[in-house]
């Protein structure tokens, strides 16, 4: 896998990150989906860790 495909990898991943944070944000502002807050964060918090990944590969891989 090329360096530019790993960075497009990490790119979808952030914006995966991204969406479900502001999810949860959003669920946790009402309380009756304040429970759903907790669980979409982990999620988000996984897909960044991913992103952190597919980045760090990227900068050990040539084109």
């Amino acid at each position: 896998m090329t360096r530019t495909q790993r960075l497009t990898m990490a790119d979808a991943a952030l914006q995966r990150a991204a969406a479900l944070a502001r999810d949860a944000e959003t669920r946790a502002r009402h309380e009756d989906t304040r429970h759903e807050a907790a669980p979409l964060a982990a999620v988000g918090a996984l897909w960044a860790d991913i992103a952190r990944t597919h980045t760090a590969i990227a900068d050990t891989t040539e084109d």
